[in-house]
C-alpha cells in the first residue's frame, strides 16, 4: 500500500483538519487536576497545555489557545458537529463539505474548477451521440446511455456520493466498531457514552478522509466509469470537459479525438452495465465481500487516538494516511480477492476490446490513446490508492491485456453475438483460469443457459410450479 494514499498531500490550511483535532479533545479529557473531564479514560498522550499552569483551570483555553481567535467559532461550531453526529459509519455531510472544498482549491498544477458552459455542453453531447454510433457495428449491446452530461468537478462529487456510500460503509461499520474496542475492557461496560462519542468521532474520521479522497480524485476522472465500477447515476454516461482537456493536454493529440475516444470508453461501459443486469450488484457485492475479510489494525488505531494533539490534527491524518487495513490471509478471502479482480479485469479488458475495434479505423491515434489508458489503469492512479486506503483494496485490473486479448479472440472465434452472449450468465464468464489458457476458453464449449433455464422452468410447470418465476432471479 502506498505510503501517500491518493497520491495527494494534505490541501493548504483545511478548516476541517484543524477542527478534527480539536472535536476530539473532550472526549479525552486532560490531565491536570483542575480538568472537569476527569482522569484521561482514552489514554490520550500528554496534550499541549494540559495540566499545565494555564490549563489546568481552563481546559478549553488549553484546547484552543494556540488558534487564531478569528477561528474560535467555527472550530467550536464545527465540534458541535463532529460530537451530535448520530448517523451511520461515515459522516457523509461532512464528506461532501470537504470534497467540495478540495475541489475549491483546484488542483496542484493551479487549474480551479469552473461550470461547464454550452460549447462544453454540445461537445461532450455529441461526442457520446458518435461514440455509441461507432460501437453500434462493434457490440449486440445496444446503447445504455440515455442522456450525456458534461460534468463540472463539483458536479461529479454530487452526482458519485451514492456509490461511494455503497463501497465504504461495510468497512467504516468495522472501523466504528473497533472504535469502541481501543477503551480498555473493564471501561467498556461503564463508558457506553463515551463509546458512542468515540464512533461519532470515526464517523467524523472517515468523513475527513472520504471528503479528502473523494475531492481530490475529481480532478483527476475524465468521467463517472474510471475505476472500473458505475459510479454515476444509471443511463448516464459522463464526461468532466476540463479534466478531458487537462488528459490530453500532453499527448499530441488533437483535443476532439481524446474527447471522442474518452466518450466511446464511457459509452461502452454504460451499455455494460445497463444491459447485464446482475454486473453492478456482482461488482459490488465482490467489494463488500473482500471488505468483509479485512482486519483492522487496532493497534495503530489505538497509537491514532493516544496521540491525538488539538495543535497537530494533520499528525491523526498522517496515521490514518498508513493504512488500518489488513486483508486476511484465509481461503475465502484469497477467493474473493480472485473474484474481484476477475471481474474489473473481465470489464475493463471488453471495453478496452470493443473501443479499439469502434476506433482503429476512424481515429489516426487510437492505438496511442489506447495504450495510455492502459498504462493509466495498470500503474494504479488516484482512484486504486483511494480504495486502498479507505478499505484496503487495490481497484487494479491487474490482468487488463490478458481479458482485451481473451475477448478479442472470442470476437474472431464466435463473432460480435457469440462473444457478448457471455455477459447472460455470470457462470458463463471466463475465470481467472481462464485468462491463463485464453485459447482454450474460446474453443471450449459452453452450456446454453437459456436453453437450461427454459428446460428448468417446463421441469417446473410439469409439477405444479411456477416456472417462469425462476428466469428472471437467475440474472438478478
Amino acid at each position: 500500500m502506498s505510503d501517500t494514499p491518493f497520491g495527494f498531500g494534505l490541501p493548504p490550511e483545511e478548516p476541517e483538519n484543524g477542527d478534527e483535532g480539536k472535536k476530539k479533545d473532550p472526549a479525552g479529557g486532560g490531565q491536570g487536576s483542575g480538568n472537569p473531564f476527569g482522569a484521561n479514560p482514552f489514554g490520550f498522550g500528554g496534550l499541549p497545555g494540559m495540566g499545565g499552569p494555564g490549563g489546568a483551570d481552563n481546559p478549553f483555553a488549553a484546547m484552543f489557545g494556540s488558534l487564531n481567535p478569528n477561528d474560535l467559532g467555527a472550530a467550536f461550531q464545527q465540534l458541535g458537529q463532529m460530537l451530535s453526529y448520530e448517523g451511520g459509519p461515515v459522516n457523509w455531510d461532512m464528506a461532501k463539505q470537504i470534497a467540495r472544498q478540495v475541489v475549491a482549491q483546484g488542483t496542484a498544477d493551479g487549474t480551479k474548477d469552473a461550470s461547464v458552459g454550452p460549447a462544453e455542453k454540445s461537445a461532450v453531447e455529441e461526442a457520446v451521440r458518435l461514440a455509441d454510433l461507432w460501437l453500434d457495428g462493434v457490440t449486440s449491446l445496444p446503447s445504455g446511455a440515455s442522456t450525456a452530461v458534461a460534468w463540472s468537478r463539483a458536479e461529479w462529487v454530487e452526482a458519485t456520493l451514492p456509490a461511494w456510500q455503497q463501497l465504504v460503509d461495510p468497512v467504516a461499520e468495522r472501523v466504528g466498531a473497533a472504535m469502541g474496542d481501543v477503551l480498555p475492557e473493564e471501561m467498556q461496560a461503564m463508558a457506553g457514552p463515551l463509546i458512542g462519542m468515540m464512533r461519532s468521532m470515526g464517523g467524523a474520521m472517515f468523513g475527513q478522509q472520504i471528503g479528502q479522497a473523494v475531492g481530490a480524485l475529481a480532478g483527476e476522472v475524465v468521467g463517472s466509469t474510471d475505476v472500473g465500477l458505475p459510479l454515476g447515476p444509471a443511463g448516464r454516461a459522463a464526461l468532466l470537459p476540463l479534466n478531458v482537456e487537462a488528459f490530453g493536454k500532453d499527448l499530441g493529440v488533437p483535443s476532439d479525438e481524446v474527447r471522442l475516444y474518452l466518450a466511446l470508453r464511457e459509452a461502452a461501459h454504460q451499455r455494460l452495465f445497463a444491459h447485464v443486469p446482475w454486473l453492478r450488484a456482482h461488482l459490488f457485492g465482490a467489494v463488500e465481500g473482500y471488505a468483509r475479510g479485512i482486519k483492522v489494525d487496532t493497534s495503530k488505531l489505538e497509537e491514532a487516538v493516544g496521540q491525538l494533539d488539538p495543535t497537530h490534527p494533520e499528525q491523526l491524518q498522517e496515521a490514518l494516511q498508513q493504512g488500518m487495513f489488513q486483508p486476511e490471509d484465509t481461503p475465502e478471502q484469497k477467493a474473493a480477492l480472485a473474484r474481484l479482480e476477475t471481474a474489473l479485469a473481465l470489464v475493463e479488458g471488453w471495453v478496452d476490446a470493443v473501443v479499439h475495434e469502434a476506433a482503429k479505423s476512424r481515429l489516426t491515434s487510437a492505438d496511442a490513446l489506447r495504450e495510455t489508458l492502459r498504462r493509466r489503469r495498470a500503474s494504479g492512479g488516484p482512484a486504486e490508492q483511494t480504495f486502498a486506503t479507505l478499505i484496503g483494496l487495490e481497484l487494479r485490473p491487474r490482468r487488463l491485456r490478458d481479458a482485451a486479448r481473451l475477448w478479442a479472440s472470442l470476437t474472431d472465434a464466435r463473432g460480435v453475438d457469440g462473444r457478448d452472449g457471455l455477459w447472460e450468465h455470470p457462470d458463463m464468464l471466463p475465470t481467472a483460469t481462464d485468462l491463463d489458457d485464453p485459447d482454450g476458453f474460446v474453443h471450449r464449449e459452453h452450456l446454453d443457459f437459456s436453453e437450461l433455464d427454459k428446460m428448468l422452468g417446463e421441469a417446473a410447470k410439469g409439477d405444479g410450479g411456477k416456472g417462469d418465476a425462476g428466469d428472471g432471479d437467475d440474472k438478478a
